[in-house]
């Protein structure tokens, strides 16, 4: 072991043995922010990731420790606050804020996929009412909201789908989709309810309805045209042979 390294070893085990308390807090991010640990560091201590060393400062100054944090740990020497940035999936874990005096802090951070951007088809239309879906492709760790103006209608956490039956005199209300991850993080689709549920959207069920019943009559047009070229070529063959 390299002097420095003896040094610091030392120095984490008289400053562990003046800590009091270690107290767990949960904390969540979204991938490619950034997060402060609340907890100070002012003259001397150490930040750790999963029990070992990541910085530590002394004197007022700090030394990243660990080579994968190097340029994404920084140390406030005004308020002795350590912040992350660049945050990754793998980034996940137990940091522990451990001060030469006081209390030994270990937070579970939980670092989570940006919310993906929701969309929304139109379910149903009638006369009085019109029921549309709220949708995302990825629905892992993604809740799904459906608001009118400042209020939340429902949500869900478990499906990529959430549908909203909309009454007809509500139309020109304001209406947003929201996909949220647990960090916060949210994606906002805003939806005109008078757009999506107009009589000439109709046109689009229409059409659908007339090709699956082009694709149910297409072999019997097929089959009866057969019949038709074949009763004509044996019609002219039988002219043909009279003649002869």
């Amino acid at each position: 072991m390299e002097l420095q390294e003896m040094k610091i070893f030392i120095f984490f085990i008289v400053m562990s043995s003046a800590a009091t308390e270690d107290v767990k807090r949960n904390l969540t991010c979204t991938e490619g922010g950034s997060i402060t640990l609340p907890d100070p560091v002012v003259e001397s201590g150490f930040l750790l990731y999963g029990g070992k060393f990541i910085a530590f400062v002394t004197d007022r100054r700090s030394q990243i420790w660990k080579e994968s944090f190097r340029d994404r740990v920084l140390w406030d020497n005004n308020t002795g606050l350590f912040t992350i940035t660049g945050l990754q999936r793998d980034d996940s874990g137990i940091y522990t804020i451990d001060p030469k005096e006081g209390v030994v802090t270990s937070y579970q951070l939980s670092v989570y996929e940006a919310a993906p951007r929701p969309g929304v088809n139109r379910s149903r239309v009638s006369a009085d009412s019109c029921t549309l879906v709220c949708f995302v492709e990825k629905a892992h760790e993604t809740t799904l909201y459906w608001i009118k103006g400042e209020e939340i209608l429902n949500q869900t956490s478990t499906g990529p789908s959430l549908p909203l039956t909309v009454d007809k005199q509500d139309f020109n209300s304001s209406y947003r989709c929201v996909a949220a991850n647990p960090a916060d993080d949210e994606e906002t689709l805003p939806v005109n309810i008078k757009t999506f549920c107009s009589e000439e959207n109709n046109t689009d069920e229409t059409s659908e309805n007339n090709s699956e019943s082009w694709l149910f009559l297409f072999p019997m047009v097929v089959f009866l045209s057969i019949i038709f070229i074949t009763g004509i070529y044996f019609e002219r063959k039988r002219e043909s042979d009279r003649q002869l």
